[in-house]
């Protein structure tokens, strides 16, 4: 055994990925929360979506994060906040998709990292460190 393969766990990997997107995520669900979506609700405006459909975003920034954080239902839950940050990169950072930002890193890496963290949770699910692992959604 090598030195390195003490610090060899999937599961602590999972539950540290877990956390981290879900925290970090729902600063900007409570940000939203706090505004009243106000950002949101006028991007909709502005191409023609109802702006009552800013609050779907709770669901992605608000109740994805903190069952993603739990470990319940995380598979589910990360499907929730990748489809949510497809629809932003989609419809808030389309401009930015094939630039760098003025450090040369890409336009969107910060929804991009939370786009693949949340397709990451899909793959491999919550681990056992979780509320739950039971139900394939786990």
């Amino acid at each position: 055994m090598n030195a390195l393969s003490k610090f060899r766990n999937k599961e602590t990997g999972l539950l540290i990925q877990r956390i981290s997107i879900g925290i970090l995520i729902l600063f900007h669900g409570v940000a939203n929360l706090t505004s009243g979506y106000s950002f949101i609700k006028s991007l909709l405006n502005s191409i023609s979506i109802p702006e009552s459909g800013a609050y779907a975003v709770f669901l992605g920034e608000i109740i994805a994060p903190i069952l993603i954080i739990i470990g319940w239902r995380a598979r589910l839950a990360s499907l929730v906040l990748a489809f949510n940050m497809l629809i932003a990169i989609l419809i808030a950072h389309s401009a930015d998709i094939f630039t760098l930002n003025q450090f040369g890193g890409w336009g969107i890496e910060l929804q991009g990292l939370y786009l693949f963290g949340a397709v990451v949770i899909f793959f491999l699910g919550a681990g056992k460190y979780a509320v739950s692992s039971t139900s394939k959604w786990d």
